[in-house]
Protein backbone atom coordinates (compact mmCIF):
# COMPACT_ATOMS: atom_id res chain seq x y z
CA UNK A 1 0.00 0.00 0.00
CA UNK A 2 3.03 2.30 -0.02
CA UNK A 3 3.07 2.43 -3.81
CA UNK A 4 2.22 5.82 -5.30
CA UNK A 5 -1.35 6.42 -6.38
CA UNK A 6 -1.73 6.84 -10.13
CA UNK A 7 -4.34 9.50 -10.87
CA UNK A 8 -4.41 10.86 -14.43
CA UNK A 9 -6.12 14.10 -15.40
CA UNK A 10 -8.35 14.61 -18.42
CA UNK A 11 -8.85 18.07 -19.89
CA UNK A 12 -12.40 17.91 -21.20
CA UNK A 13 -12.59 20.56 -23.91
CA UNK A 14 -11.06 21.01 -27.33
CA UNK A 15 -12.28 24.59 -27.67
CA UNK A 16 -9.78 27.20 -28.91
CA UNK A 17 -8.56 29.75 -26.36
CA UNK A 18 -9.81 27.53 -23.56
CA UNK A 19 -9.27 28.88 -20.05
CA UNK A 20 -9.84 25.41 -18.63
CA UNK A 21 -6.36 24.44 -19.82
CA UNK A 22 -4.81 26.74 -17.20
CA UNK A 23 -6.72 24.91 -14.47
CA UNK A 24 -5.64 21.48 -15.77
CA UNK A 25 -2.00 22.56 -15.93
CA UNK A 26 -2.15 23.97 -12.40
CA UNK A 27 -3.62 20.71 -11.10
CA UNK A 28 -0.93 18.76 -12.95
CA UNK A 29 1.78 20.85 -11.25
CA UNK A 30 0.20 20.47 -7.82
CA UNK A 31 -0.24 16.71 -8.23
CA UNK A 32 3.33 16.26 -9.48
CA UNK A 33 4.60 17.95 -6.31
CA UNK A 34 2.88 15.38 -4.10
CA UNK A 35 5.11 12.50 -3.09
CA UNK A 36 2.27 9.98 -3.04
CA UNK A 37 0.77 10.71 -6.46
CA UNK A 38 1.89 9.96 -9.98
CA UNK A 39 -0.11 11.64 -12.74
CA UNK A 40 -0.27 12.49 -16.42
CA UNK A 41 -2.45 14.80 -18.47
CA UNK A 42 -4.78 13.65 -21.23
CA UNK A 43 -6.36 16.24 -23.52
CA UNK A 44 -9.54 15.46 -25.45
CA UNK A 45 -8.22 17.46 -28.40
CA UNK A 46 -5.66 14.66 -28.89
CA UNK A 47 -8.34 11.96 -29.18
CA UNK A 48 -9.01 11.37 -32.89
CA UNK A 49 -12.40 9.70 -32.94
CA UNK A 50 -13.49 7.88 -36.08
CA UNK A 51 -16.65 9.19 -37.70
CA UNK A 52 -18.14 5.75 -38.38
CA UNK A 53 -17.76 3.99 -35.03
CA UNK A 54 -17.97 4.81 -31.34
CA UNK A 55 -17.72 3.46 -27.82
CA UNK A 56 -15.96 0.53 -26.21
CA UNK A 57 -15.57 -1.38 -29.47
CA UNK A 58 -12.82 1.08 -30.52
CA UNK A 59 -10.94 1.34 -27.20
CA UNK A 60 -7.92 -0.48 -28.63
CA UNK A 61 -7.42 2.50 -30.94
CA UNK A 62 -6.63 4.52 -27.79
CA UNK A 63 -4.11 2.29 -25.98
CA UNK A 64 -2.47 5.04 -23.92
CA UNK A 65 -5.84 6.10 -22.45
CA UNK A 66 -6.98 2.50 -21.93
CA UNK A 67 -3.73 1.45 -20.25
CA UNK A 68 -3.65 4.54 -18.04
CA UNK A 69 -7.17 3.89 -16.75
CA UNK A 70 -6.43 0.18 -16.19
CA UNK A 71 -3.45 1.23 -14.05
CA UNK A 72 -5.22 4.19 -12.43
CA UNK A 73 -6.39 4.45 -8.86
CA UNK A 74 -8.47 7.48 -9.74
CA UNK A 75 -9.13 10.17 -12.28
CA UNK A 76 -9.45 13.96 -12.26
CA UNK A 77 -11.84 15.45 -14.81
CA UNK A 78 -11.30 19.15 -15.51
CA UNK A 79 -14.30 20.37 -17.47
CA UNK A 80 -15.86 23.66 -18.43
CA UNK A 81 -19.57 24.19 -18.12
CA UNK A 82 -21.22 24.63 -21.51
CA UNK A 83 -24.93 25.51 -21.28
CA UNK A 84 -25.20 23.70 -17.93
CA UNK A 85 -23.56 20.56 -19.37
CA UNK A 86 -20.26 18.95 -20.26
CA UNK A 87 -18.47 18.95 -23.62
CA UNK A 88 -19.24 16.17 -26.09
CA UNK A 89 -15.58 15.19 -26.55
CA UNK A 90 -15.37 14.38 -22.83
CA UNK A 91 -18.33 12.00 -23.09
CA UNK A 92 -16.79 10.40 -26.18
CA UNK A 93 -13.49 9.82 -24.36
CA UNK A 94 -15.18 8.46 -21.23
CA UNK A 95 -17.41 6.11 -23.24
CA UNK A 96 -14.39 4.33 -24.72
CA UNK A 97 -14.07 2.33 -21.51
CA UNK A 98 -16.35 0.79 -18.91
CA UNK A 99 -15.03 -2.05 -16.72
CA UNK A 100 -11.67 -0.26 -16.48
CA UNK A 101 -13.27 2.46 -14.31
CA UNK A 102 -14.96 0.20 -11.76
CA UNK A 103 -14.38 1.13 -8.12
CA UNK A 104 -11.92 3.93 -8.85
CA UNK A 105 -12.10 7.43 -7.40
CA UNK A 106 -12.92 10.44 -9.53
CA UNK A 107 -12.49 14.09 -8.66
CA UNK A 108 -14.60 16.57 -10.60
CA UNK A 109 -13.35 20.06 -11.39
CA UNK A 110 -15.96 22.43 -12.81
CA UNK A 111 -14.72 25.54 -14.58
CA UNK A 112 -16.84 28.54 -15.49
CA UNK A 113 -16.56 32.18 -16.43
CA UNK A 114 -19.60 32.81 -14.22
CA UNK A 115 -19.67 33.02 -10.41
CA UNK A 116 -21.13 29.49 -10.17
CA UNK A 117 -17.81 27.81 -10.95
CA UNK A 118 -19.07 24.87 -12.93
CA UNK A 119 -21.53 23.67 -10.30
CA UNK A 120 -24.08 22.55 -12.89
CA UNK A 121 -21.57 20.62 -15.00
CA UNK A 122 -20.53 18.70 -11.89
CA UNK A 123 -24.17 17.93 -11.11
CA UNK A 124 -24.70 16.71 -14.67
CA UNK A 125 -21.63 14.47 -14.54
CA UNK A 126 -22.65 12.65 -11.35
CA UNK A 127 -25.05 10.16 -13.01
CA UNK A 128 -22.48 9.51 -15.74
CA UNK A 129 -19.82 8.74 -13.12
CA UNK A 130 -22.17 6.36 -11.35
CA UNK A 131 -23.00 4.52 -14.58
CA UNK A 132 -19.29 4.17 -15.41
CA UNK A 133 -18.56 2.68 -11.98
CA UNK A 134 -16.41 5.60 -10.83
CA UNK A 135 -16.78 6.69 -7.21
CA UNK A 136 -17.08 10.46 -6.95
CA UNK A 137 -15.04 12.19 -4.29
CA UNK A 138 -17.13 14.17 -1.83
CA UNK A 139 -14.93 17.19 -2.49
CA UNK A 140 -15.30 18.70 -5.91
CA UNK A 141 -13.39 21.75 -7.06
CA UNK A 142 -15.30 24.71 -8.45
CA UNK A 143 -13.41 27.32 -10.43
CA UNK A 144 -15.56 30.43 -10.88
CA UNK A 145 -14.54 33.42 -13.00
CA UNK A 146 -11.66 31.48 -14.52
CA UNK A 147 -10.85 34.44 -16.78
CA UNK A 148 -9.83 36.40 -13.65
CA UNK A 149 -7.97 33.60 -11.87
CA UNK A 150 -5.06 33.50 -14.34
CA UNK A 151 -3.06 36.19 -16.13
CA UNK A 152 -2.48 36.27 -19.90
CA UNK A 153 0.47 33.87 -19.57
CA UNK A 154 -1.58 31.34 -17.59
CA UNK A 155 -0.06 32.19 -14.21
CA UNK A 156 -2.26 31.97 -11.14
CA UNK A 157 -3.34 35.39 -9.84
CA UNK A 158 -4.49 34.14 -6.43
CA UNK A 159 -2.03 31.85 -4.63
CA UNK A 160 -4.64 31.21 -1.92
CA UNK A 161 -6.47 29.10 -4.48
CA UNK A 162 -3.83 26.42 -3.97
CA UNK A 163 -5.37 25.73 -0.54
CA UNK A 164 -8.63 24.71 -2.25
CA UNK A 165 -6.69 22.48 -4.60
CA UNK A 166 -4.84 20.91 -1.68
CA UNK A 167 -8.09 20.07 0.14
CA UNK A 168 -9.56 18.65 -3.07
CA UNK A 169 -6.49 16.47 -3.65
CA UNK A 170 -6.34 15.33 0.00
CA UNK A 171 -9.88 13.98 -0.23
CA UNK A 172 -9.34 12.42 -3.64
CA UNK A 173 -6.12 10.70 -2.53
CA UNK A 174 -7.81 9.34 0.60
CA UNK A 175 -10.65 7.91 -1.45
CA UNK A 176 -8.32 6.51 -4.12
CA UNK A 177 -6.25 4.79 -1.41
CA UNK A 178 -9.32 3.30 0.26
CA UNK A 179 -10.73 2.05 -3.04
CA UNK A 180 -7.36 0.56 -4.01
CA UNK A 181 -7.35 -1.36 -0.75
CA UNK A 182 -10.88 -2.54 -1.47
CA UNK A 183 -10.04 -3.69 -5.00
CA UNK A 184 -6.98 -5.56 -3.74
CA UNK A 185 -8.65 -7.17 -0.72
CA UNK A 186 -12.27 -7.77 -1.64
CA UNK A 187 -12.72 -11.36 -2.76
CA UNK A 188 -15.59 -10.41 -5.07
CA UNK A 189 -13.17 -8.18 -7.03
CA UNK A 190 -10.94 -11.14 -7.94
Amino acid sequence: MNEKLFIPIILATNKKDRKTENVAKLLLEEMEERKGIETMLFDVKDFKFPQDNYGQSIKDQFPEWRDAIVKADGLVIVTPEYNHGYPGPLKSALDLLLPEYKHKAVGLVGVSMSPWGGTRVIENLLPVMRELGLVTSSASLNVPRVQELFDEQGNLNDEAYKERISSFLDELAWMAQALRWGRENNKSEK
